[in-house]
């Protein structure tokens, strides 16, 4: 599972803003909540979890946008791809969106979050699902589940 993600790279539409990370993801999600689905103007943003000093943007200047409090969403200033995240309250993370990097197909999602809030159409394959986020006790067992598929 973690052959394609060493060093993966990623961009926005235009190519303006360029990133990569040195890690593996942490785990790999599909948010249905109603503000992803208007931020990314489709039926439920994908993301990949990764330790905050394992990403950079290695071209071009990110802008703030979506929602401007402690959780800040940053996007292309031209074309205005959503790129990364990086939440409120959970130490020093970047959710980054995986549909923007090279090899994208290789992001499948584990969890998907917010399923109370889907559109009843849609599917993900995602191997866990939760109505909200989910609860805190459980993150360190999903965490350990998606870097090892064999438990």
């Amino acid at each position: 599972m973690t052959e394609g993600f060493a060093n993966a790279k990623g961009r926005c539409r235009c190519g303006r803003v360029e990133f990569e990370v040195d890690s593996i993801p942490m785990v790999t999600m599909a948010c249905h909540c109603t503000g992803c689905q208007r931020m990314s103007s489709s039926a439920f943003s994908l993301s990949a979890l990764f330790p905050g000093e394992a990403f950079s943007v290695t071209r071009g200047e990110p802008v703030i946008g979506g929602l401007h409090g402690a959780t800040r969403h940053f996007f292309c200033g031209y074309c205005m791809s959503w790129l990364f995240t990086r939440p409120e309250g959970q130490g020093d993370f970047v959710n980054v969106r995986s549909t923007m990097f090279d090899n994208a197909a290789d992001y499948r999602p584990f969890i998907e979050t917010f399923t109370s809030e889907k559109l009843d159409w849609v599917s993900t394959g995602a191997t866990h699902s939760f109505p909200e986020f989910p609860p805190q006790e459980q993150f360190p067992a999903l965490l350990q589940k998606y870097a090892d598929p064999a438990q």
